[in-house]
């Protein structure tokens, strides 16, 4: 089907935010160009309609959000410890908006900016230009996020250059919930890693790629995801509950792979990306309407804090290249 535009509010410039509905016979999405958010996924099966992603019905609410929900996060999605890095021999210092930490690419992050939309077959296209010195970040980066849903697939590809060394990571930060209310504990995930990204109090990883086995984080096979997660473990006291990178690969894979299955009340999710790693978040601190863990996230990306960490996947995007990543969300009605 045609994507279909229609107003959805304004922001307090006047300016017009839209959102467009993408639609198949099983699968509807409803995206806005604030954030360029998800701000509505419905899945028919069987003679049901599910809504399965977490949001609100005005614009007023997407303002005061401050769990980016279902927003694009860049310019650096998840944590910069110190709210600096140095890349070239040159520090940057962005601005603290996570206690210490730049988080989300800060205050201003992309997930609270307009961003420019127009139709494409099955799809929309939306684009950013953010100038030179943006939070702190070096370069002037145009970002493009190409939203589209075919059968009972929604696909996010990203792209995005700049012109000038700048660091660059960009995810989703949908919160899913498949039952469509309530929390999301017995909801049963898979995460085919071997290995999560351990963290200090302050939710920057330690460097450290520590194996799942015999650990809560553990997910290769089946498992509640509140089966374990009230276990006495170090890590999970700090949140509390899952707010931890999973590593995927030692790279970005050329294809997308494999992130994480989620399986409750009758559908299943399975998400692939080209992305290194996917942070699961199991909504630790949401609040109302939805309540703690009311939304599971999995944030396909690179590490958290990877620019000060020389030895994860980098994160360095330099003129004359074009950034490039695809996410792929599939629902299946399961047993």
């Amino acid at each position: 089907m045609e994507p279909e535009k229609s107003q959805f509010g304004h922001l307090a410039d006047g300016r017009e935010v839209e959102a467009w509905r993408l639609a198949s016979e099983r699968l509807s999405a409803t995206i806005l160009t604030y954030g360029a958010r998800i701000a509505a996924l419905e899945f028919t099966f069987g003679k049901q309609t599910r809504t399965v992603v977490l949001g609100f019905p005005s614009m007023a609410e997407y303002i005061a959000d401050r769990a980016a929900m279902g927003a694009i996060c860049g310019r650096y999605a998840n944590r910069i410890s110190g709210g600096k890095f140095t890349l070239d021999d040159q520090t940057y210092r962005l601005p603290r908006n996570n206690g210490s930490s730049t988080l989300h690419g800060g205050p201003r992050g992309f997930q609270y900016l307009p961003w420019q939309a127009a139709p494409e077959r099955d799809g929309v296209r939306l684009d950013l230009v953010s100038p030179d010195g943006d939070m702190g970040f070096p370069g002037k980066l145009e970002a493009t996020v190409r939203y589209a849903v075919q059968d009972a697939i929604l696909s996010i590809d990203y792209s995005a250059t700049t012109d000038a060394p700048t660091v660059l990571n960009l995810t989703n930060h949908a919160y899913f919930n498949l039952t469509g209310h309530g929390d999301v504990l017995d909801h049963v995930l898979t995460i085919p890693a071997s290995r999560f990204t351990p963290v200090d109090q302050l939710l920057i990883p330690t460097g450290e790629l520590r194996p799942v086995a015999g650990t809560p984080f553990d997910f290769r096979k089946p498992t509640a995801i509140g089966a374990r997660i009230n276990d006495d473990d170090e890590q999970l006291r700090i949140d509390p509950g899952y707010d931890h990178n999973y590593v995927l690969g030692g790279a970005p894979a050329p294809l997308p792979r494999m992130a994480a299955r989620v399986e409750a009340a009758g559908i299943a999710l399975e998400v692939l990306t080209t992305e290194p790693g996917v942070q699961l978040y199991t909504g630790n601190f949401l609040g109302p309407p939805f309540g703690r863990h009311g939304g599971l996230c999995l944030e396909t990306q690179h590490f958290p804090d990877s620019p000060n960490r020389p030895d994860f996947p980098s994160t360095v995007l330099r003129p004359g290249e074009t950034f490039r990543s695809r996410t792929e969300f599939h629902f299946f009605a399961s047993s």
